[in-house]
């Protein structure tokens, strides 16, 4: 039988270690609201897996636990904030907030931040836009680190690079959040830390050779992640990731040329209204037609039926908040010395 926890609780329990952490209050509600959203979606390897190591950032002081982003740029419909390392969580939902602001006056509005601290889970953000009838294009990359070679190399030059989009249809919104590379650094470091391999070779070693072996990403020198579309396809991947870097870091202005300031993001919210563009009605109209065109497609073998990206992840979130979320082994082991240190009480499991 699983072990569960209501959602809420384990809210409560990362706003507190946040907040005795020195992180001010509507930052931490914000960080962990986000992170455990993360885990209720099944993205278990950028829920509350991260926490631990947020913490070490704001304690050492690599995240900032308070203050506000610098304006740089303003704009109606584009605005350019410095985030001073402050959580990446909080920063992106205000990001969002503003931008949906604008976007119902502009039809469509961009928020660009640059030396944000990361942003957790992409999908995370995307329902709180659709419930509003929006669509939302969020992308990040991370200058501070450099793991996935471009195609045809040995080296990493850059990060995973998600790409997350969502807009709503007469149903359930379709949700996606895609990385430009093979898999994640996340993974790769479970795998390792597990002593397992991947589930494929999705990896190239420094002699530039594929293999699923997690550990040579720690050798030295390095492996890197293949870009999405592997040792094939993976100039689709490797094209992808390079205009996330120019979304992100360029339109920002701020990225791998300058110094290296540690873990972070440079990250890009894009909302679009669909009511000053050709309507709310026909938007709908179109993305439920195609959205049931797909659903009844016959499924090939080995499928039960056509899902639409974010299906499965909006489904196992309605579950995990009725019968609470099943941790992956390990999270709260990894944050029970935080927990002893700061003298919170770790969560209580449903009996």
């Amino acid at each position: 039988m699983p072990v569960r926890y209501p959602a809420n609780t384990l809210i409560a329990f990362a706003c507190t270690l946040l907040e005795r952490t020195g992180m001010e209050a509507d930052k931490a509600a914000a960080v962990a609201e986000i992170l455990v959203e993360g885990d209720l979606l099944g993205h278990t390897t950028h829920g509350l897996q991260l926490l631990a190591p947020y913490l070490s950032d704001l304690a050492k002081g690599a995240m900032r636990g308070t203050g506000m982003p610098e304006v740089l740029a303003d704009f109606p419909a584009a605005v350019t904030w410095d985030g001073r390392r402050l959580p990446g969580p909080w920063l992106t939902v205000r990001a969002i907030d503003l931008a949906v602001t604008r976007a119902k006056v502009n039809g469509a509005a961009t928020v660009v931040i640059r030396r944000s601290h990361h942003i957790g889970c992409l999908a995370a953000y995307l329902k709180r836009v659709t419930d509003q009838g929006l669509m939302v294009l969020l992308s990040c990359s991370d200058p501070g680190m450099g793991s996935v070679a471009p195609h045809g190399g040995r080296q990493g030059v850059m990060t995973p690079n998600p790409l997350a989009a969502a807009w709503p249809t007469e149903g359930d919104p379709v949700m996606l959040d895609v990385s430009m590379s093979v898999t994640t650094n996340g993974l790769v470091n479970r795998r390792r830390r597990e002593g397992g391999r991947l589930p494929g070779r999705w990896l190239v070693d420094a002699e530039g050779q594929p293999t699923d072996d997690p550990e040579v990403m720690f050798s030295e020198p390095p492996g890197a992640l293949l870009p999405i579309g592997g040792l094939d396809h993976g100039h689709k991947g490797y094209a992808l990731g390079l205009l996330v870097e120019t979304l992100t870091s360029g339109l920002a202005g701020h990225g791998r040329a300058d110094p290296k300031e540690g873990w972070g993001a440079s990250v890009i919210v894009q909302v679009y209204d669909p009511a000053l563009f050709g309507g709310k009605d026909d938007f709908l109209q179109q993305t439920s037609h195609l959205a049931a065109a797909c659903r009844a497609v016959l499924p090939r073998e080995g499928f039960e039926r056509v899902r639409l990206p974010g299906e499965s992840g909006l489904r196992r979130r309605e579950a995990q908040l009725a019968q609470g979320i099943e941790l992956y082994a390990g999270i709260l082991s990894a944050l029970e010395p935080w927990a002893a240190k700061l003298g919170v009480a770790l969560p209580v499991a449903i009996a």
